[in-house]
């Protein structure tokens, strides 16, 4: 099935529901198995394991994570998702906010068979530290 923007905006939004609920395991089930996801050109990770422990990570650090849609864009099995992500970190209690987004390559099923992310760490990094 080739997505229409109505189609990848419900996938973008299911996304961050599964984000904001804190379900690690609902994130990872975004993906196709395998799937390959990779953010700002690091290492991929291949497996929804994989993508479950980086995601249990996040909400693990910021107990009160919002994730929100900003933008998506489609073209046939691809798609762009911009993102928001906010909440405290759990150590320094810090405020944080940072937007980023993800090319995505979709499955006949709508999973992400790929993602390429990008975010700015340096600003990540120094929001949680303040």
């Amino acid at each position: 099935m080739t997505p229409d923007i109505e189609t990848a905006e419900r996938l973008a939004q299911r996304h961050c529901e599964a984000w904001t609920s804190r379900d690690a395991a609902a994130v990872a089930q975004r993906y196709a198995e395998p799937t390959s996801f990779a953010m700002n050109g690091g290492d991929p990770m291949t497996s929804r394991a994989e993508i479950a422990d980086m995601a249990a990570g996040f909400m693990a650090d910021f107990p009160d994570l919002v994730l929100s849609c900003d933008t998506v864009l489609v073209a046939d099995h691809h798609m762009v998702y911009a993102w928001t992500f906010r909440g405290h970190h759990k150590d320094s209690g810090n405020p944080v906010a940072f937007s980023g987004w993800e090319e995505w390559d979709l499955d006949d099923d709508l999973n992400v068979s790929r993602s390429l992310g990008w975010y700015d760490q340096s600003d990540y990094e120094r929001q949680v530290s303040g």
